[in-house]
């Protein structure tokens, strides 16, 4: 196995710019080695099978998507309430908004993941851990609801971003006003 940790996360974010354009069908070794213009094989040397090469994007993906501690730290520090449980959604929403075709990959990537049990362990883990985070976040922050009030907000904040990202039901709703009723009906 190659060694570089560098290319390694270069031909992931090739690897995760073609799933977002071609979705898994499209996801190929050659596809990411063309995205990333590398040699042909080289994607090979570093992920070995596809299901390899989409671990690998699995985890990369949220990497990218991993909050800035600065920004959720500047949260923690505020009075719990309603006004900053609305902020960490925009924040949620933002990160998530700000590179569409990231958001686009990881969709594409929990669709794979229903079909590929291993990938779905990878992926699946990583998915859990966002959701202690998020649940750890409103225990420590003094915010209501528990876990199942935020795994609501989540399913609640998918279909936003599902709807924001592709094919819209045309609600022309604007999302800092859905991200306010989703607290405002789901918590307070």
């Amino acid at each position: 196995m190659v060694r570089n940790p560098e290319r390694r996360r270069a031909l992931a974010d090739a690897g995760l710019r073609v799933l977002a354009a071609s979705g898994a069908r499209g996801l190929t070794h050659r596809a990411v080695d063309q995205e990333a213009g590398v040699p042909a094989g080289t994607a090979s040397n570093y992920f070995r099978s596809r299901d390899a090469l989409l671990g690998a994007l699995g985890e990369r993906i949220m990497e990218r998507f991993a909050p800035d501690e600065t920004v959720v730290a500047g949260l923690a520090a505020r009075e719990p309430g309603r006004e900053l449980f609305v902020d960490y959604l925009r924040y949620i929403l933002e990160r998530t908004t700000r590179q569409p075709d990231l958001t686009r990959a990881l969709i594409e990537l929990r669709l794979e993941a229903a079909r590929r049990p291993g990938l779905s362990e990878i992926l699946g883990g990583t998915l859990r851990a966002g959701f202690r985070d998020d649940v750890a976040f409103h225990l420590t922050t003094g915010l209501p609801g528990g876990a199942f009030e935020i795994a609501l907000l989540h399913y609640a904040m998918d279909g936003l971003l599902l709807d924001m990202l592709t094919t819209s039901i045309g609600a022309d709703a604007d999302p800092d006003e859905v991200v306010t009723a989703f607290v405002d009906r789901l918590v307070f």
